[in-house]
């Protein structure tokens, strides 16, 4: 299974490498970044241990997120890929599409 990033996501992440690294924050700001793409890395061997998304209006069962030290990644998962939607911090208030 293939994994796919949208432009906002990839933006999103960026953003939030730069912002720990404008704070002095390098060696957290390094951790995150491995984990989160770490966690994306695997998401197609542990597909069942993730929650739909809660946030998402009418869900239709392909949408889902996690949580790593409260940076909220979204995805979708379908037939032949997972989509990395969205990469935010969990404080920020919540959008719906």
């Amino acid at each position: 299974m293939k994994i796919k990033w949208n432009k906002l996501a990839v933006k999103q992440l960026l953003e939030i490498i730069q912002y720990l690294e404008d704070n002095d924050l390098i060696e957290y700001a390094k951790k995150m970044e491995t984990r989160i793409l770490s966690k994306i890395r695997s998401l197609p061997n542990h597909l069942d241990t993730f929650q739909i998304d809660r946030l998402k209006k009418n869900n239709d069962g392909s949408f889902f997120a996690f949580e790593i030290d409260r940076y909220r990644i979204s995805f979708r998962r379908k037939d032949k890929e997972i989509r990395i939607l969205r990469v935010r911090h969990s404080s920020r208030r919540p959008f719906t599409r």
